[in-house]
């Protein structure tokens, strides 16, 4: 089957239906993705990218005649193709980009950063897409099921209402890969974008780790001792074993792949200088839903080593189930009128503020984690801090909330082209969608 997609690829880039049709009668899957080895065998960089489908192909080629015969064949089934799928070139811009912005810090905490503030947004201009094109464009930028799973079988997304319909502020989990790279995946999507494909932001993770190891391993072995003893387990462990852990820990950051832990996404928020903010599943559960393990990972991470003066107060938001991350994005909204929300936030036409809840939906505050023994204190103590280091407002429902601000005017210019080209795809089916909603309205008259 491999061979087979080594030659239906150029026969979509080069409008040959001959070509999709041997394949589709041969038995081919069309919403296969091409694997890294099948793009090395195409050698043609500037057409090919792995994850890409023959639907992405023929959108980015403008293979119109091409795009209504596959689309055909995968009504029944999503394809994914989100932006970086089809814009690889800009995706490698800003890929290098990210690279060379990479700062470390001088002094005792020479941990890596990142200069600028990024974050990914749905573009309001999906609105203007009719209803069907909208719905196929979300079935495959958006992962239904962890969609579902968050909002439904928890819930830990979306479920209040003045959030999601009075102040707009509706997350939407965007589709991942599922290797042990989907934290630093969904942390570069919810910025830029993109997925982490050159383990750039893993090896800044790890350089990060191991430059500042004796700060974040005071950080942790406090944090999980405390942990220990508030849950009750009272183990203690020998300095030779906490070591080891941390050792672990550290290999993990090393090596591609490998899945990553709840330290790591206390690095990240150093390296982002910006709070990251994990709405997940409580619990591990097998695949007939037997409850397995509590998951810890949801709560709030906080960049609390760096100086406040030097971190963004606009957080980022990722998804967490069954050992999957995700990230958790808003749409664009058009203005902003403070919408109730009891703060005046001195924004302009041109921002948007997504409202992130501070509480799960029994109202308990989120956990902050990683604290030290004098920032611990009760739920009032870790509200104070949760204000210190985040824009923060209570809502009208009386909800505390963290504001996470956007703006379209200092989005960065090539995630801005990337979302243009990957709009035009949509764009460009929206006639034949038209052309099909006409023709249904002409079958209902005539009967």
């Amino acid at each position: 089957m491999a061979e087979l997609c080594l030659c239906v690829s150029p026969g979509v880039v080069e409008g040959d239906p001959a070509a999709v049709e041997a394949y589709k009668s041969s038995g081919g899957d069309i919403a296969r993705q091409l694997t890294a080895d099948e793009v090395r065998l195409l050698n043609r960089s500037s057409a090919f990218d792995d994850g890409f489908t023959l639907v992405h192909l023929a959108i980015r080629f403008q293979r119109q005649d091409m795009l209504a015969i596959l689309l055909t064949e995968v009504s029944q089934q999503a394809v994914k193709c989100i932006p970086a799928m089809v814009c690889p070139e800009l995706t490698e811009q800003i890929r290098r980009e990210i690279a060379a912005s990479l700062h470390q810090r001088k002094g005792d905490f020479a941990c890596y950063f990142l200069p600028d503030l990024v974050t990914f947004t749905l573009p309001a201009d999906i609105e203007d897409l009719p209803p069907a094109v909208q719905e196929k464009l979300f079935d495959e930028v958006l992962d239904r099921d962890v969609q579902k799973e968050l909002e439904e079988e928890s819930p830990v997304i979306n479920w209040s209402l003045e959030l999601g319909t009075r102040l707009d502020s509706r997350l939407y989990a965007l589709w991942n890969r599922t290797a042990g790279d989907c934290l630093l995946d969904s942390v570069l999507q919810a910025t830029w974008g993109i997925y982490d494909k050159d383990s750039v932001l893993r090896k800044t993770l790890h350089d990060s780790l191991h430059n500042c190891s004796h700060w974040f391993y005071t950080r942790w072995k406090e944090w999980e001792s405390w942990y220990s003893q508030s849950f009750g387990l009272h183990f203690s462990l020998r300095e030779e074993q906490w070591q080891e852990d941390w050792a672990f820990i550290l290999s993990l950051a090393s090596q591609p792949g490998a899945s990553l832990e709840q330290t790591h996404i206390f690095v990240l928020a150093h390296i982002l200088r910006r709070p990251i903010i994990v709405y997940g599943v409580k619990y591990y559960k097998s695949f007939r839903g037997e409850t397995l393990g509590y998951t810890r990972f949801q709560g709030v991470y906080l960049p609390l080593l760096w100086e406040q003066s030097f971190c963004w107060k606009s957080p980022i938001a990722l998804g967490y189930t069954r050992g999957h991350f995700s990230a958790l994005v808003a749409m664009e909204n058009d203005g902003y009128d403070n919408r109730g929300a009891g703060a005046n936030l001195n924004t302009d036409d041109d921002v948007t503020v997504t409202f992130l809840p501070l509480v799960d939906s029994e109202r308990k505050l989120l956990h902050v984690h990683f604290l030290s023994a004098q920032e611990m204190g009760n739920e009032e103590q870790q509200e104070k801090l949760l204000r210190e280091w985040l824009d923060c407002c209570v809502t009208e429902g009386g909800m505390l909330v963290a504001l996470q601000k956007s703006s379209r005017r200092r989005n960065h210019p090539l995630v801005t082209q990337m979302l243009e080209k990957w709009l035009d795809g949509y764009r460009q089916i929206r006639p034949c969608a038209a052309l099909s909603d006409s023709e249904e309205e002409e079958d209902d008259e005539d009967e």
